[in-house]
């Protein structure tokens, strides 16, 4: 069985440590059932990646490959496909349950591969799918936003760390969808991004919102769409969320929330997990491939732009350490991208 050139951990240690990702040598895996093997043109970086990696007791038996963001060239596909065939251009977030992208070649179920959109480069496409259908899922599963824009025309909504990978694509969707978008930054840099992509009003994370609201004529919000640190802003959403409005975050917290504190609005609160189909293998599944053709399509029709922010080449363990160690930062605008090996 021949090899394939691969990054991986096998302890979970800093990013600085010279054992925290390494170059390593794998068997090239093979299609079976319903799964695609890529090839992998260019993958880029998450903050879910650096969580994954991040330090604990853990020792892996066999090389751990992380990577969340791939695009590239399907090479093989296992006989139960039906959706793609070799030779066709994807792009895709994979699943967090299995081996990531950050390899030559990728297994991963077809459900929730996209066509990569024609008028990308592989780089720009690997900005997009894992943010991308975060973003989605978040604003008309979770939120339930209408994607008529007539319906929701003129809603507000708040997103809580707009210039970041997610927020940088939940920008550019609600603004198809009518609302009104208060983005929350907090550096000239971050406000100019926010506001080229749409957001038509931004405010700052570290102050105080209401009186920053109050400022836009705003009292309350009709949606939020929390990016950052949920437990921080928990009490501040309950302030301005319209009564019977509703807040969705994306960011996990050790600390307890108080439910309660909703109550009196009637206001929805729900999670979204982007691999929660993919690690669960729901029924709708393949809505994931679905929406990503959908952006596909928006993006060859100049309707939504890519967030890729700095590209690194090739794909190895000293770039991704680079990646790692600015996704760790927080203060990365956008996505770094990786390309070619």
């Amino acid at each position: 069985m021949p090899n394939m050139k691969a990054v991986g951990l096998y302890k979970y240690l800093p990013i600085d440590h010279p054992e925290s990702l390494l170059d390593v040598e794998v068997p090239k895996p093979i299609a079976t059932g319903r799964d695609l093997l890529v090839k992998v043109k260019a993958i880029a970086v998450n903050p879910v990646d650096a969580i994954v990696r991040s330090p604990k007791p853990d020792v892996e038996e066999g090389p751990k490959i992380l990577g969340w963001d791939v695009a590239g060239v399907v090479e093989e596909v296992g006989p139960d496909c039906t959706l793609f065939k070799p030779g066709e251009e994807v792009y895709y977030s994979g699943s967090i349950t299995r081996q990531g992208g950050n390899s030559e070649y990728h297994l991963v179920d077809e459900r929730i591969v996209g066509k990569k959109p024609r008028t990308l480069d592989f780089a720009e496409a690997a900005a997009l799918p894992l943010t991308t259908t975060t973003a989605y899922e978040s604003l008309f599963d979770r939120l339930q936003i209408s994607r008529d824009v007539n319906q929701d025309k003129n809603k507000t909504i708040l997103i809580i760390g707009a210039a970041g990978g997610v927020g940088s694509i939940a920008i550019q969707l609600a603004k198809l969808a009518g609302l009104t978008i208060i983005g929350t930054v907090s550096r000239p840099e971050t406000t100019k991004w926010a506001k080229n992509l749409g957001a038509d009003h931004v405010i700052n994370h570290y102050e105080e919102f209401i009186p920053q609201l109050k400022e836009l004529g705003l009292d309350t919000v009709d949606y939020i769409l929390c990016l950052s640190k949920t437990e921080k802003y928990w009490e501040t959403m309950e302030k301005v969320i319209v009564p019977q409005g509703k807040i969705c975050s994306i960011v996990e917290t050790d600390e307890k929330l108080d439910i309660t504190l909703m109550k009196n609005k009637s206001v929805t609160f729900v999670w979204e997990m982007v691999f929660t189909r993919s690690m669960f293998e729901t029924s709708d599944i393949i809505e994931q491939h679905h929406l990503l053709n959908k952006v596909a399509d928006l993006v060859d029709q100049g309707k939504i732009r890519t967030t890729l922010s700095e590209r690194l080449s090739p794909i190895n363990a000293e770039n991704l350490k680079k990646a790692h160690k600015k996704v760790e930062s927080r203060t990365t605008i956008g996505k770094i991208v990786l390309e070619n090996f």
